[in-house]
């Protein structure tokens, strides 16, 4: 963007949208009707997707110059629409993080008696580590197909059942039983949970006391193929700071191409097709492999800092309980490396959510909520969902009185849709509030088409969710009012294809965001309602977090 229009939607924004109309302080409930609310969403989704995507904000990357500029905008528009600060007497918590760079030289290394093989970083294998140290290493550690690497009580399923894996090496499949059957009674069928989840397994192999986890990549439960992960797992990995620098968590975490892993188990006696079924069985049993796993390697460390941004509006009549609206603020940078465009300036992903969260904070400040409103913006989403699960793990405001949360990750940019995507369909009962709204804009909701991708546990919300706030992440959809589905899907897939993650992600003025205007219009809708009512909307049942949810609202 030419610096003259950057200047002149960075002064209107700080002026509080006064050029668009979306600061008129005098403009009260009676007055705001459902097509004003509708325009001056569309409005401010433009002019704030504009000014976060612009070249001068440096594709937003947590702990750099983009993050400053970021963080500063944020700060001045919540002050600018009436927000007072969200964490004391500051709007921004402070996140530690660390940035880990492996070597990529290292080699692993599988001996036994039918196998000794080496294997090749980005080729064969990938491993990295979440331990915060200069140097790690695992040598001779005992191999272990521990089928799904699953630990579910409410499912009574334990795959580490009578297993001591301390010092050892898990081999994991990626998914979970559930789409290896396509039973929807088993697990949640093609719908992946939270079980299947890569993120989940380490985290399950570590409790267990394993030095190291190696997943097996398959591209169909995986749904990406073995590029996505050599290419997302090299290269720096941010994390964040632990007191422990990171000793409770596995030695090494990894991956194992799916020719190396077919092999490995092969050697051992075992077909990997047949153990994929065998596994997704109750009463699988693990299986030793007889073979051991060595690896080494070196880390370069650069420790510092990012920054949520939060921001909040007081309850009138119960302050202490709070409605929670969340989008990341961050994307990925620049490259100076490449050729042409380096800057990732992430307009749809995600300065939409972010300019979302700008345009609810201002129509809040017409509708004085019973209940607090809080507005988080939270940083290193793209470094997985840090900013979020820090804020978790670290709650401003207690969970147990987060009545509930919305989160806008990636807004529509196709037009006014028929439908909406409800991304963990049927998973809690927010998606009740969701579907009434959304009749009432002669609208439908829809599941996800592809909930084996298990998109519910990869973006922010989910830093909540695993902490038992009942949580909504919904999509605008496909079928075009002006065009058609089959119009939309392909627009869908356009973006995902040419620009998701990409620098082409960059804002245009001629955006249709209007249905972006009506999910957002949703969103408040949902959210005015449960900051005005005594409503606490639970998890459904079979849900994995229905058991924490009712844990922490009724301690022992």
């Amino acid at each position: 963007m030419p610096r003259s229009r950057f200047t002149l939607y960075f002064l209107l924004a700080t002026l509080g949208l006064q050029g668009c109309g979306s600061s008129d302080t005098d403009i009260t409930k009676a007055e705001t009707s459902k097509s004003n609310r509708l325009e001056q969403f569309d409005r401010a989704l433009h002019q704030h997707t504009a000014v976060l995507a612009s070249d001068e904000f440096e594709g937003r990357a947590p702990a750099t110059p983009g993050e400053e500029k970021t963080t500063t905008y944020l700060k001045q528009q919540f002050l600018a629409a009436g927000l007072t600060p969200g964490f004391g007497d500051s709007f921004f918590q402070q996140v530690p993080i660390v940035e880990i760079k492996i070597d990529p030289s290292a080699v692993v290394d599988i001996k036994g008696d039918t196998m000794n093989a080496r294997l090749t970083y980005g080729v064969d294998m990938m491993v990295g580590t979440k331990q915060q140290q200069e140097a790690i290493e695992v040598s001779d550690s005992e191999l272990v197909f521990v089928g799904y690497g699953i630990n579910a009580p409410e499912r009574n399923w334990n795959d580490y059942e009578g297993l001591d894996v301390k010092g050892k090496t898990v081999v994991i499949l990626v998914n979970d039983p559930g789409f290896a059957t396509q039973d929807p009674q088993h697990f949640n069928g093609n719908a992946m949970t939270y079980y299947g989840r890569w993120t989940y397994k380490y985290e399950e192999a570590a409790r267990q006391g394993a030095a190291a986890a190696l997943i097996v990549h398959d591209t169909a439960p995986a749904s990406y193929p073995w590029e996505v992960v050599a290419n997302s797992f090299s290269g720096p990995q941010i994390d964040l700071q632990s007191p422990d620098l990171g000793a409770s968590k596995l030695k090494v975490e990894g991956w194992l191409n799916l020719d190396q892993a077919t092999a490995l188990l092969a050697a051992a006696g075992e077909n990997y097709e047949t153990l994929k079924l065998s596994a997704a069985k109750p009463g699988f049993k693990a299986i030793p492999l007889n073979h051991s796993f060595s690896v080494s390697f070196n880390n370069e460390l650069r420790r510092t800092t990012s920054n949520n941004v939060i921001a909040k509006i007081d309850g009138t009549e119960h302050p202490n309980e709070y409605v929670v609206y969340m989008g990341h603020w961050d994307h990925l940078g620049k490259d100076p490396s490449r050729e042409g465009d380096q800057i990732f300036n992430g307009a749809i992903d995600n300065a939409t959510g972010t300019a979302a969260l700008l345009a609810l904070a201002k129509e809040f400040t017409l509708h004085p909520p019973k209940r607090t409103v809080i507005f988080l913006a939270v940083t290193a989403e793209e470094s997985g969902l840090l900013g979020s699960k820090y804020y978790g793990e670290n709650p401003v405001y207690p969970l147990a009185q987060t009545v509930g949360a919305i989160n806008m990750d990636a807004l529509g940019s196709i037009g006014r849709v028929k439908d909406v995507v409800v991304i963990g369909h049927g998973f809690n009962q927010l998606q009740d509030y969701m579907e009434r709204f959304a009749r009432q804009q002669n609208r439908v909701t829809i599941p996800d088409p592809a909930p084996q991708k298990g998109f519910y546990f990869r973006s922010d919300h989910f830093s909540l969710a695993k902490f038992g706030v009942p949580a909504l992440y919904a999509e605008g959809g496909y079928d075009s009012l002006a065009h058609g589905k089959e119009w939309g899907r392909q627009q869908q897939k356009d973006y995902q294809d040419k620009r998701y993650h990409k620098p082409a992600d960059e804002y245009r003025a001629d955006m249709d965001l209007k249905g972006a205007a009506e999910d957002l219009e949703l969103y408040f809708l949902i959210g005015d309602e449960l900051a005005n009512s005594r409503d606490w909307p639970e998890w459904n049942e079979g849900s994995e977090f229905k058991l924490i949810r009712e844990a922490s609202r009724n301690p022992q």
